[in-house]
């Protein structure tokens, strides 16, 4: 039986193929759209048994009936300034859709990717209609098919687990440009330009002060397979680690990170190590100054991992990141 990732060329698709690759899986379709053909690298070093682009695997689904164990559903589009409403409803709306219907026919146990996107600027982020307020139509997309899941959970045939991703940072996410996280960005700052660059108050709050929940993609997997384990337990969940740190505090933690330091922020401000700039035309009404995961949920769902500290994840990945920079012997 087939284990199929979509986006798993991607940043959280190709570290879920390491997961499983780790727990002895290789019976591994990876489903992805190459047209962006640098994401390769993330899959070289990942057993699986095929590749489909995502068109090719959608459009042809009945091939696979009675040959896969779940699908793990990490594709889409997660620009958040993207502004093709069609493109981008019928790519993380429809594409979800088409792909839910076939899981339940099939009761095929489905576990995909949702967004903390859905809550817009909160201030509440709990699982629940009142407090789902996306800002973009990115956030509206993952919200619909989020609505389209809880209609249908009590009467599923199959397991059915969406996760509300927050601030995931982590290896194999550079291929996402300007949509990679706040840790990637602040890590090629500093080393391009001796400093990393935040962007001014907003919000109510000041500059490089905004909070969000930063999450380590490594604890976003752990998630993602201890659901895959549980197949009675179905449901829309937040993925975070239920704490809230400012921009400061990463770009701190990245700073003391690479030089070997433990200088604070305003040391840091101090000595011209962060530097706040405008925000971008178009952003700030869009942009969510705060985000906290409420775990409740998922704890009660009975996860019972813990999540890493910031300052933790952070030196794990400048680990990571510096280890792809040195030259090879």
């Amino acid at each position: 039986m087939y284990y199929v990732v979509t986006g798993a060329a991607g940043f959280i698709g190709s570290r879920l193929v390491e997961g499983l690759n780790r727990r002895g899986v290789t019976a591994v379709i990876a489903v992805d759209n190459l047209a962006h053909a640098d994401k390769f690298r993330n899959l070289a070093g990942c057993e699986i048994a095929d590749y489909l682009d995502q068109s090719e695997f959608i459009g042809n689904l009945e091939r696979y009936q009675g040959a896969v164990e779940a699908v793990l559903h990490q594709g889409a589009c997660s620009d958040t300034m993207e502004t093709d409403g069609r493109y981008m409803l019928d790519n993380n709306y429809g594409y979800s859709k088409r792909l839910l219907e076939w899981c339940q026919e099939e009761e095929v146990a489905l576990i995909y990717a949702s967004s903390a996107s859905v809550y817009g600027a909160g201030p509440e982020f709990r699982e629940e209609r009142r407090c789902e307020k996306p800002l973009n139509v990115y956030g509206y997309s993952k919200f619909l098919f989020d609505q389209y899941v809880k209609r249908i959970l009590e009467k599923g045939n199959s397991q059915i687990v969406g996760l509300r991703y927050f601030n995931v940072y982590g290896p194999n996410e550079a291929h996402k440009g300007r949509m990679a996280s706040v840790a990637w960005h602040a890590y090629q700052q500093l080393l391009a330009g001796g400093k990393v660059k935040l962007f001014v108050g907003s919000g109510g709050y000041g500059d490089g002060e905004q909070r969000r929940d930063f999450v380590y993609v490594e604890d976003v997997v752990d998630v993602n397979l201890w659901f895959l384990e549980r197949r009675d337990v179905s449901g829309v969940f937040n993925c975070g680690t239920g704490r809230a740190q400012t921009f400061n505090e990463l770009a701190a933690a990245v700073i003391n990170a690479v030089q070997g330091t433990r200088l604070s922020v305003e040391e840091m401000a101090q000595k011209g190590l962060i530097e706040y700039v405008q925000f971008p035309a178009g952003l700030i009404d869009r942009y969510q100054s705060f985000t906290q995961a409420d775990l409740a949920r998922l704890r009660a769902a009975g996860y019972p991992g813990e999540f890493r500290p910031l300052e933790q994840g952070v030196a794990e990945y400048v680990g990571e990141l510096q280890k792809q920079a040195l030259p090879k012997a």
